[in-house]
């Protein structure tokens, strides 16, 4: 489960987009959460409840950090 993000962090779900990448980057942060996938480029949106347990852990954030 995801505790904190920001805009720009890349983030790890739980199930696999169905390109096979599981890596996306947050565009949008409010009520509803705006990601990207990182291998082909499909965004999703999804309220911040779901995205909260849909997300597994922050893979990097944006300014560098792991």
């Amino acid at each position: 489960m995801l505790e904190t993000f920001a805009l720009g962090d890349t983030v790890q779900m739980k199930k696999p987009h169905a390109c096979g990448s599981n890596a996306w980057r947050i565009t949008r942060v409010g009520a509803d959460v705006k990601i990207r996938c990182i291998a082909c480029g499909r965004v999703v949106m999804l309220d911040r409840q779901e995205f909260m347990r849909a997300g597994k852990r922050i893979l990097a954030h944006e300014d560098g950090e792991t």
